[in-house]
């Protein structure tokens, strides 16, 4: 990512804009790849943007989004399995990138323990495949589940019984286990597999990742059967007994058991032999016969693994090394405008068809029109200036899967009558002025509801399975309803079955792909989803720069739709007790809280969003579940901690169901003030708040 602005470069506007763009980008990958196994980037872009995102935050940590990549695992499950919550969330894996990650790595773990000695730790290849619960209880396989978003995953009991490599029982093992690995495809098994389906006809894969991903997420098992599907175990959910006292000896018992565990597993005490035995499995990658796209070092010792414990969505005591990225030159043949719900002007580059690591590909991101020009948001040079033409070469790179980034152009081969791409300053859909904002660093429209392309994007996520969900009406259905004017807008899904009554319904069942059965099923869809969680709804609307997770945040402040409407309706920009409140949820920032309040404010959108509530009933949020004392009640930690780090601190509280805010506000119920607390102090003895210190809160949770 060093061809865009440096984060250190940044002003607070760039940051924020900059935050907004990943959070869009990062969002739209994550569903790509988990959820439909159809990635839109590639590994190394998304670990850079991620990376880059992280670097903004550290920066700028007021800044950071409800929304944000670092608080995401992986995507919604599908709707075409049952769904099984996980009783141990499956959580992603850090990422270093260079051999300083990993001493900064070893360091942070060393310094969260109070260690000076050298760690031990385990490092094993990083398969490149799908992520698998299986469940034994009594010794019987009881359920399967896919990764999911970490917390529920697709129910693929029936097929994973199919994988020779996973037993269906188990000898001597803990009453409840749950062993966790990666379902793969090895070369050879991938090479057959397509050489198969293209002389029967059928769909070839791009790789043996999508190959397997695809294979373990068939309705019938019988298919699944019929693929040569693989497993490696390495890791565990739910334990009634414990496996041993080292993730070595664990392995070993998971191996005992039956399951196959990677031979290139090692343990290594000292930084210099874990970085030997990367390089050593990165110069055997090619003969491994299955894709791998790093090395994943834990650390060895059990006990330290539970005092290191986890943040949001990674554990401190693990990290993946990813591999370089892979390169190729070919010709930019076109530039196409796609214009997102927000109004977002797009650029993609339309490639001569190349193979990048044994995948072809044939778009890249080419992410705004300073990118394209050669230069970033300040006007800085970037890839020493050069611009992008229709008709360069372009060295494009991807890492395991999928669409690469243009990241370099060969000037030698530039034609002359090659000229600058000029980004167009009108919507190509409706021809509406497209402006950008002062901070912004992409082009948006400006027709709003009147842009065919923003209403369609808007419908799309409106119905978007983390949204309405709604069966029978996905993005083909919205395109083709939007086209013939029966829905130009939320409201109209729920008058469908009024516009097509019992005497109209030939005007759908006639269409291509409908029949009356299929119409009725998509009305009964569309009646189910009248009620609806608030979380749900807040996503649902679309509103800029509010992702899954802050809509779950903000469901969770406000309870209900009408305390939550009431609220934005009231508030005011920058002032106010309202406005105040919002932005004391933990993880809502300015720029969402504006987003937020702006919507609601607006005539044309407020109209549109009080004609869908009218046809739902929104259901009221749940609440963390726990006996604890602190269940429920906003926290403040402020000034020094001297028996935990703040993260520890902030890790026990939301586990016990508080709430963790950045601010101190008339809602604050607990201040936890160290040595050296300051403002918020004072403003919480201004409230009459609770203030403990560190001893009071740690006998209050029962830590003391």
């Amino acid at each position: 990512m060093s061809q865009l602005q440096a984060v250190e470069a940044m002003s607070e506007d760039e940051a924020r804009a900059e935050l907004a763009r990943l959070a869009d980008l990062l969002a739209k990958a994550n569903a790509a790849y988990h959820a439909e196994d159809a990635p839109v980037m590639s590994d190394a872009d998304f670990d850079a943007l991620k990376r880059r995102n992280a670097a903004i935050e550290v920066r700028f940590p007021e800044l950071k989004r409800a929304d944000s990549p670092t608080e995401q695992v992986g995507a919604a499950p599908s709707e075409g399995f049952g769904k099984i919550t996980h009783a141990v969330r499956m959580m992603s894996l850090a990422n270093a990138f260079d051999d300083d990650d990993l001493r900064e790595f070893d360091a942070s773990v060393r310094k969260y323990l109070g260690l000076s000695e050298e760690i031990a730790y385990t490092a094993e290849p990083k398969i490149d495949g799908l992520s698998l619960s299986i469940r034994y209880e009594g010794g019987l396989l009881v359920h399967a589940a896919t990764r999911g978003d970490g917390e529920v995953g697709e129910n693929v009991t029936a097929n994973a019984l199919t994988i020779d490599d996973i037993p269906a029982r188990l000898e001597d093992a803990p009453e409840v286990i749950e062993v966790r690995g990666e379902v793969y495809m090895s070369h050879a098994d991938f090479e057959a597999l397509n050489a198969r389906q293209a002389g029967q006809g059928g769909k070839t894969f791009a790789n043996p990742r999508n190959a397997a991903a695809g294979s373990l997420r068939q309705l019938d098992p019988e298919i699944t059967r019929a693929r040569p599907l693989k497993f490696f175990a390495y890791a565990w959910g739910e334990l009634s007994a414990p496996l041993g006292a080292t993730q070595m000896e664990a392995i070993a018992r998971l191996a005992a058991f039956g399951f196959p565990t990677n031979p290139l597993t090692e343990r290594f005490t000292g930084l210099s032999r874990l970085i030997a035995h990367y390089h050593d499995i990165e110069a055997r990658r090619a003969t491994l016969g299955y894709d791998i796209d790093g090395v994943v070092y834990k650390v060895d010792d059990l006990a330290l693994q539970r005092r290191l414990g986890f943040r949001s969505t990674t554990p401190r005591w693990a990290i993946a090394h990813k591999f370089p990225a892979e390169l190729a030159w070919t010709r930019l043949e076109a530039i196409d405008i796609q214009v997102g719900r927000t109004g977002a002007l797009s650029p993609v580059a339309r490639l001569a068809p190349v193979t990048v690591g044994g995948v072809v590909v044939s778009n890249a991101t080419l992410h705004n029109e300073d990118y394209i020009a050669g230069r970033d948001s300040r006007g800085e040079e970037i890839r020493g200036g050069k611009d992008i033409r229709v008709g360069d070469w372009v060295q494009v790179y991807r890492a395991g899967d999928v669409i690469p980034k243009v990241a370099d152009v060969d000037l030698a081969r530039r034609t002359s009558d090659a000229v600058p791409y000029a980004f167009p300053t009108t919507c190509p859909e409706c021809g509406s002025a497209a402006i950008r904002e002062e901070g912004d660093a992409v082009r948006r429209c400006t027709g709003g509801l009147i842009c065919p392309a923003q209403a369609v994007e808007k419908l799309k996520h409106f119905v978007s399975r983390a949204a309405f969900d709604i069966e029978g009406l996905g993005a083909k259905q919205v395109e083709q309803f939007y086209r013939d004017g029966w829905i130009r807008e939320p409201a109209d899904i729920f008058e469908l079955r009024e516009k097509f009554g019992p005497g109209n319904l030939s005007q759908l069942k006639n269409r291509e792909g409908w029949g009356e059965k299929s119409a009725q099923n998509l009305f009964a869809a569309i009646d189910t989803r009248r009620e609806i969680p608030l979380a749900r709804l807040i996503f649902a609307l679309g509103i800029r720069h509010v992702g899954e997770t802050s809509a779950h945040l903000l469901a969770t402040h406000y309870g209900t739709w009408t305390e939550f409407e009431a609220a934005m309706r009231d508030a005011e920009v920058g002032d106010g007790q309202l406005w105040s409140d919002l932005l004391s949820i933990d993880g809502v920032g300015e720029v969402m809280a504006t987003s937020l309040v702006t919507a609601f404010h607006q005539e044309a959108e407020r109209a549109s969003i009080d004609r869908l509530v009218r046809h739902l009933t929104v259901l009221e949020a749940e609440r963390p579940k726990s006996d604890s004392p602190v269940s429920g009640k906003t926290v403040v930690f402020t000034g020094t901690l001297e028996k935990m780090t703040r993260s520890e601190a902030k890790a026990r509280a939301e586990a016990l169901g508080a709430k963790v805010a950045g601010s101190v506000s008339a809602k604050t119920d607990i201040v936890v003030a160290g040595p050296g607390a300051g403002s918020k102090e004072k403003k919480a003895r201004d409230l009459g708040l609770e203030i403990l210190d560190e001893d009071g809160w740690l006998a209050l949770i029962g830590d003391a």
